[in-house]
C-alpha cells in the first residue's frame, strides 16, 4: 500500500493510564467530600474530556453546580500534573507496532480529548523515538471529539485528507469521530471499553492486539 496515515487515541489505545486517571480524580472527590468510584468504573466515565469525567462522576445533582465542576477540573489539573505518569505505561505491543508503521514508510498522529499539554507531555515521554506529524489535545479553540475538527485539523497539517488515514480508538467517542471524519475506523478491545460499544459505534475492524493492525493493512508496497 501506498504509505499513509495513523491517527491514534491516546488513552486506552497508546498508553493505559486508568489507574492515574482514575486515582487523581478520586483524590479530587474525597478533597470536595463527594463518593469516590472504583477504578474499574473509570473506563467508562474517562474519555470525553476532564469536564464531562466530573459531570459523570459527581453525585446526581452537583454535577450541574458549574462552580463545584470548575472547581473540581482546577483541583484534578494541579494533581495530575503532578501524578500522570506513576503508573502510566504503552500498552504491550504498542512500541513494535509503531516501530513497524514508519519503517513501511507510514506517518503517526495523536488526537485526543486529554488535555493538550498533558497530551504532549504523555507521548514526549512515553515515544520520544517516533516521528510524529502531529499531537493535538483538547483546548478551548478546537472541539473535542466525537467533533471531527480535530481530524480535520491534523490532516490539513500533514496535508492529507481523511479518507487517507486510519484512526484507531478504544472508545465510542473514538469511532463517531472517525466516522464523522470519513477515516477508516478500528477499534481496539485492549482499552477501557469493550468490542460490542465500538461495532455498534461504526468501527470497520476491531483488533486486539496492536499486531493484528498488519493483518487488516494492503499488502505493503516494495521499499526502493
Amino acid at each position: 500500500m501506498n504509505p499513509t496515515t495513523f491517527i491514534f487515541d491516546l488513552d486506552g489505545t497508546l498508553i493505559d493510564s486508568l489507574v492515574d486517571l482514575g486515582t487523581t480524580t478520586n483524590a479530587v472527590l474525597e478533597a470536595c467530600g463527594f463518593p469516590i468510584h472504583p477504578i474499574d468504573r473509570y473506563r467508562t466515565l474517562v474519555g470525553d474530556g476532564v469536564r464531562v469525567l466530573f459531570q459523570r462522576a459527581l453525585p446526581v445533582g452537583v454535577r450541574e453546580d458549574e462552580s463545584i465542576l470548575d472547581s473540581c477540573i482546577a483541583q484534578f489539573h494541579e494533581r495530575y500534573e503532578k501524578s500522570w505518569d506513576r503508573t502510566t505505561l504503552p500498552y504491550p505491543g504498542i512500541d513494535a507496532m509503531l516501530d513497524r508503521l514508519v519503517a513501511d514508510r507510514h506517518r503517526l498522529a495523536v488526537l485526543s480529548n486529554k488535555p493538550h499539554p498533558f497530551t504532549v507531555a504523555c507521548v514526549e515521554r512515553f515515544f520520544p523515538s517516533h516521528p510524529w506529524g502531529a499531537v493535538l489535545g483538547s483546548s478551548p479553540e478546537l472541539p473535542k471529539k466525537p467533533d471531527p475538527a480535530g481530524v480535520f485539523s491534523i490532516v490539513s497539517e500533514m496535508k492529507t485528507v481523511p479518507e487517507k488515514c486510519y484512526y484507531l480508538g478504544d472508545t465510542n467517542t473514538d469511532m463517531w469521530t472517525a466516522r464523522a471524519a470519513g477515516c477508516i475506523a478500528i477499534g481496539v478491545t485492549w482499552g477501557f471499553r469493550p468490542a460490542e460499544e465500538l461495532l455498534s459505534s461504526g468501527a470497520h475492524h476491531i483488533i486486539d492486539h496492536p499486531a493484528e493492525l498488519f493483518g487488516i493493512l494492503p499488502a505493503a508496497d516494495p521499499k526502493p
